[in-house]
């Protein structure tokens, strides 16, 4: 509901703002017409008691104004112009909550005014005992809009943790700056919160200075999320921005969200679940927006007890400012199940993203559990259009060995690059790591720059543009047991020592075409691996390499097949 409709609706709005904050007291024998203007379902919680001073405690004010709206069969409460000190807020159906331009609905910062939950009843932010700013349960038609701020004073929840400064250069890059502060257990969080509710709308409202977790819509369906904006510090301690939990029928649109942890994080279900049960996250559309932070930018899991389905993430901006490394965004894309859920359809297109440290991150993990449904696994994922500049670690995909990941294509990749890779780092063993928690930095520094692949099936990549620093040592492509690979268009910038850019390694049913070679390098493409098999290389250029292919002994004679290609005349 934006604020011209809800004006030119309501002929009588214009007089809620003229209410001064010594308001008479509803009487009660007006029923649940109190506080309306006129006939009108329009609520002010001043008419209820509450000051908007910013001291004095307007709680109980604003939850009758929201009981009255609901007896009186729905509405709209209004906030008017003023600073509404609240605890805990409880949306009911058919309500809307309207922030007018000049109000500010103000978290308390003593934990004392907020209400708590049994164990087990919600999810959010790490704690099983939460409390919100504002929550809904099983509500339906509910919502919050207008041009309006929430802000819920998060920063009088934390503590500096003061660490020992990070001087290792090997280290900054795997730092996180929301990593020196601690917080209460207790904070609020997630700040709001809805929960099992049906046709949810939030529209329009600044969302600022989270205790946690800012905004949770958790087995959800029926949502809009438009046109808001969520600002937390960057140190802000698990502040995720919007995070969606097992909800369907989902659409995010012109949204900005700046924030300490995840900006935007899609979960499927949590282990604390009520009764144990995971849910399944489908029909979700994420577009229009500009996310920073510095966890990740878009980012499905770690909570991956069930599924996701039908998801699409595009037209967006995911950006840091130049600032430190700790500071930055850590995946501008991370997609991960690692608890024994899948992913089935994921399509991500139009996103520009500047000075995140790794573009794409998609990793398939094993954290102890069994496997919950004959569906699991990370498959159906379709990147497209995607431009990155100042990043500074490879993009990988990783599944499990016998678990791959299946059915990726990437196309119109551009990744430009700005940490050179050093020597060594080419022949350092890559961990499985499992069983640890998924981010980017998980397996250390990779024998690629641009993009390595391990354990996957089904593997589209075309037309992929790297641009690496001066004195990188990798290959810009490495593929690590990948079977049916179809990689079509590959350029890149020179490696230091001729270091092929492609590197294929126990891959088998490959085709290998429009790759061109770098100026200098020693071959196009690195062949390893006693598993390799079934490799054709057509019509591409090495022209500028010193051979077609460096193959090493151990792979078998018949592996490789090469037809139609361009080679230097002196090789």
């Amino acid at each position: 509901m934006d604020r011209r409709n809800l004006m030119a609706s309501l002929s009588g709005l214009a007089a809620l703002a003229a209410v001064k904050s010594s308001a008479a007291p509803a009487d009660a024998s007006h029923g649940a017409t109190v506080g309306a203007v006129s006939s009108l379902p329009v609520f002010n919680p001043r008419l209820y008691g509450a000051r908007g001073d910013g001291k004095t405690l307007d709680t109980a004010a604003l939850n009758a104004a929201i009981d009255a709206c609901t007896e009186a069969g729905g509405g709209i409460v209004y906030l008017p112009p003023g600073n509404y000190l609240c605890g805990s807020v409880v949306l009911k159906s058919n309500v809307t909550l309207y922030l007018e331009a000049g109000a500010t609905l103000l978290g308390s910062t003593n934990i004392a005014d907020f209400a708590t939950r049994a164990v087990g009843s919600s999810v959010g932010g790490g704690s099983k005992l939460p409390r919100h700013l504002i929550s809904a349960r099983d509500a339906d038609h509910v919502g919050i809009c207008g041009p309006g701020c929430i802000d819920g004073q998060g920063k009088s929840y934390w503590f500096p943790k003061n660490p020992p400064p990070v001087i290792e250069d090997s280290a900054r890059w795997r730092n996180a700056v929301q990593w020196s502060w601690g917080y209460r257990e207790d904070r609020p969080s997630p700040m709001v919160s809805f929960v099992r509710c049906t046709n949810v709308r939030i529209e329009g409202v600044r969302v600022e200075n989270a205790p946690s977790w800012t905004i949770m819509l958790d087995r959800c369906d029926k949502v809009v999320v438009h046109g808001i904006a969520i600002k937390n510090p960057v140190y802000g301690p698990t502040c995720d921005g919007l995070d969606i939990v097992a909800c369907q029928n989902v659409l995010v649109s012109d949204c900005i969200i700046d924030t300490g942890d995840d900006a935007i994080c899609l979960k499927s279900g949590l282990e604390w679940l009520p009764d144990g049960h995971s849910d399944l996250t489908r029909n979700i559309v994420i577009t229009n927006c500009i996310l920073s932070g510095c966890c990740n930018g878009f980012k499905i899991g770690t909570g991956s007890f069930g599924g996701f389905e039908n998801i699409t993430f595009s037209n967006s901006v995911i950006y840091n400012d130049d600032v430190e490394l700790s500071s930055r965004i850590i995946s501008g894309i991370a997609l991960e199940v690692v608890d024994g859920g899948w992913i089935d359809g994921v399509v991500i297109s139009g996103i520009q993203m500047r000075r995140v440290r790794a573009p794409i991150f998609i990793r398939r993990g094993d954290r102890s559990r069994k496997e919950l449904h004959p569906e699991t696994g990370l498959r159906g994922i379709l990147i497209q259009d995607i431009h990155a500049t100042d990043s500074i670690m490879t993009s990988t995909i990783i599944g499990i060995p016998g678990m791959p990941i299946e059915d990726v294509s990437l196309s119109n990749i551009h990744i430009d690059t700005i940490y050179p890779g050093q020597k060594d780092w080419v022949q350092t063993p890559v961990p499985e790591a499992e069983k640890q928690y998924p981010e980017v930095w998980m397996s250390g520094w990779l024998p690629a720059s641009g993009l390595y692949c391990r354990h996957v099936k089904g593997l589209q990549l075309k037309d992929l543009h790297f641009r690496a620093a001066a004195g990188e040592w990798r290959s810009t492509v490495l593929c690590d047991d990948v079977t049916h690979l179809t990689l079509s268009g590959l350029t890149t910038t020179p490696v230091a020592g001729g270091v092929p850019p492609l590197g294929l390694n126990g891959v088998h049913h490959a085709w290998v075409s429009a790759v061109a070679a770098p100026t200098g390098a020693q071959a196009l493409l690195a062949l390893q691996g006693s598993q390799s098999a079934d490799i054709l290389v057509s019509g591409c250029d090495a022209r500028q390499a010193a051979t077609l292919a460096q193959v090493d002994h151990d792979v078998p004679p018949s592996a490789l097949r090469t037809e139609f290609n361009i080679i230097n005349s002196k090789g």
